[in-house]
């Protein structure tokens, strides 16, 4: 009972946000949510507006939510990739400095985005030099405008950088925790790194990677620092949390569209939790283990 109790706590914000997308503007603006128990008016024309636009937003969800999908996909496969050919590297591929590359890489995560978002903004945009010496250059089409800056690209860069350090580390400590014999049987039958790593790593550690793919799919789709400072606020390149925060700013009297507008942004993130939950403890507790 009190863990029922807690869970209808817990969801009673979530309820309250999605009665409030159902009310007309006048209903949502000057009484509780609650009072639809006496007032039964719901509309979806809240929902209609905040996709397509209308007489109060100029400009629907839709461009937003299509440039979020087209910014959060390609990071949670680069990413997937990435850092499962890294783990598998560090733990199968004896070298020199794996210890000390493992260790760079747990040092990766404490670095804060704040600090490194300003920096990574003027390499997209100037490029990097040393005095003379240019180590990055500047990337521009033929009339000199920059390629990278104010594009999804920078967006897929950004977000990749910072997420492979915990990327790597979580699936690190899934393959790690692989039987060795098995790995050298198929060393002793022939196969190579790239088969071992295609057709024995990866599936087993599939709960790893799922649960990979669903904090970098969060963390890129809620992310509104990064959206902000390295993409404009147009329909061309902006993800949508720019765009709800727009709404918030310029909407403070219409928290029906703000509503329904906020429950079109977590449609996507839900079918992404739920699709991949099955593995989402498994992948947690493969990383949390010690050998």
């Amino acid at each position: 009972m009190v863990v029922l109790a807690i869970a209808v706590l817990w969801t009673l914000p979530t309820m309250g946000l999605f009665v409030t997308s159902l009310r007309p503007s006048e209903n949502a603006a000057y009484s509780g949510w609650w009072t639809i128990v006496a007032d039964h008016q719901v509309t979806l024309d809240n929902y209609r507006e905040v996709l397509t636009g209308g007489d109060t937003l100029v400009e629907g969800i839709w461009p937003f939510f299509v440039n979020s999908i087209v910014v959060a996909v390609p990071v949670v496969v680069i990413g997937l990739a990435l850092a499962s050919m890294t783990a598998y590297a560090l733990v199968w591929i004896p070298f020199r400095g794996a210890r000390l590359a493992l260790g760079l890489v747990i040092a990766l995560q404490i670095v804060p985005v704040q600090m490194a978002q300003l920096p990574l903004q003027q390499l997209f945009y100037l490029g990097w030099s040393i005095g003379p010496i240019t180590v990055i250059p500047k990337v521009t089409d033929a009339s000199g405008h920059p390629l990278i800056s104010g594009t999804f690209a920078s967006l897929w860069i950004a977000h990749t950088m910072f997420l492979l350090p915990f990327g790597i580390y979580l699936v690190h400590r899934s393959v790690a925790q692989l039987p060795r014999a098995l790995f050298d049987a198929a060393r002793v039958d022939g196969a190579s790194h790239q088969q071992i790593f295609r057709r024995l790593a990866l599936p087993l550690a599939a709960p790893a990677l799922a649960s990979l793919a669903i904090f970098e799919f969060l963390w890129v789709w809620n992310d509104l620092l990064l959206a902000s400072t390295f993409v404009s606020g147009d329909a061309d390149h902006a993800p949508i949390t720019p765009y709800l925060s727009y709404l918030r700013g310029s909407l403070v009297t219409h928290d029906n569209l703000l509503s329904a507008g906020t429950f079109v942004a977590i449609v996507c993130p839900l079918a992404v939790f739920f699709a991949l939950q099955r593995y989402f403890a498994r992948g947690l507790l493969a990383g949390a283990l010690v050998e």
